[in-house]
């Protein structure tokens, strides 16, 4: 910071905090050093390698080499308007579903139904990505399934996948109550394909090309504050997901980009997590007023998915009710789980979903890594074009 000419952070949420708290002072003594550059991600590989069947489509509008201007898919936006359109969307998103419900046969012996909603999170495991709180929804679904098996559920597949740091002992073992919770999930009969969870292994680059495209539901649900950028959420939704997420990282662009209507925000603000945690928090308070998430943290504890060692994920318990716990997943768990309702009110009508998918997949021109590239060009090195 000292030596630098400028320094960028990589989305407007993290620049600014970059500048006004972890450097305040810096950019009082430095005004103009701190600047901010939003990452992008690269559609050559993320939508026309990954997705050739929407390639295909934006092929059909625009002519090829849009991969290489992105911003012109905004003038595809009308055609959300489009009924034939739409669904044919559908139908590349409905195909992408198949492939990588082969692949989760193939790798896992697990049967996905295309037209459940895919519900994804792929992301490196940390307890700040709250894999945790997206975990305690399916936990919720589950027992509800089963208090009213008869009810008309949305089916939906959750799929994980992701790695953890070698010695990060709290996220290895959020990676086991995952697959713990799948084994006991799965195999239930009362919930049958109204509900799976799938954690594929070895996430990689090849993996992601899978996922991505199949995509429903887009989970970005960080701890406000916390995620510098991210570009998951920017490839998923280039690809045509909802977002469902916190207002952190890149998220607020996107959601800038795409409409309040067509995004799904819940939860604590920066702002409000920071004076949260100020006013002290102190979670098991909450679990005392909230019955049902009183009753899916005593499954966890009590070894419901894990019958083989009872109290195999009592420490998951003791971290998530834990004074001051810093991602306050329990503080934003009501709001996650009543957000998800309004989710499923949605998929339930394909055509306003779809509509609302169209949206998401051509609003996604300014994040291309093109425009990130040029922006540092022009902003930070004072390097032109050549030729």
């Amino acid at each position: 910071t000292i030596g630098a000419r400028k320094v960028n952070g990589v989305a407007a949420l993290h620049s600014r905090l970059v500048r006004e708290t972890l450097f305040g002072d810096f950019d009082t003594h430095f005004p103009g050093r701190f600047v901010n550059v939003t990452n992008g991600v690269t559609p050559r590989r993320w939508l026309r390698a990954a997705n050739p069947g929407l390639s295909g489509l934006v092929d059909e509008q625009l002519g090829r080499g849009w991969e290489n201007d992105l911003e012109r898919l905004a003038e595809l936006r009308p055609l959300a308007e489009d009924a034939g359109f739409r669904a044919r969307f559908h139908a590349v998103k409905r195909e992408n579903k198949l492939r990588l419900a082969r692949e989760v046969r193939s790798e896992l012996g697990i049967a996905l139904d295309p037209d459940a909603m895919f519900d994804v999170q792929i992301k490196r495991v940390h307890e700040y990505k709250r894999q945790l709180l997206n975990l305690l929804h399916v936990i919720t679904r589950y027992h509800r399934i089963r208090q009213d098996p008869g009810a008309d559920w949305q089916p939906r597949a959750v799929i994980f996948s992701g790695k953890a740091a070698p010695g990060y002992v709290m996220a290895k073992r959020i990676i086991q109550l995952i697959n713990n919770a799948a084994a006991v999930i799965n195999s239930d009969p009362e919930v049958g394909d109204r509900l799976k969870v799938v954690f594929l292994p070895n996430y990689s680059v090849s993996l992601a090309e899978l996922i991505i495209p199949a995509a429903d539901l887009s989970e970005q649900i960080s701890t406000a504050g916390m995620e510098a950028s991210g570009t998951g959420n920017m490839k998923l939704a280039m690809n045509g997901a909802l977002t469902i997420g916190t207002l952190d990282g890149a998220n607020i662009e996107i959601r800038d980009a795409v409409g309040e209507d067509n995004i799904f925000i819940f939860g604590l603000t920066a702002e409000e997590a920071a004076a949260r945690r100020a006013h002290g928090y102190y979670p098991i308070e909450l679990v005392r007023h909230n019955a049902e998430l009183a009753e899916v943290l005593r499954q966890v504890r009590d070894g419901v998915f894990s019958p083989d060692e009872p109290r195999r994920f009592a420490p998951v318990v003791d971290a998530l009710t834990a004074d001051g716990e810093h991602f306050l997943c329990l503080a934003d768990y009501q709001d996650y789980v009543d957000t998800q309702a309004r989710v499923d009110a949605l998929y339930r009508d394909p055509d306003a979903w779809s509509r609302r998918a169209v949206i998401n997949a051509f609003s996604m021109g300014w994040f291309s890594s093109d425009r990130a590239v040029r922006e540092y060009a022009e902003r930070i090195w004072g390097a032109g074009p050549i030729g």
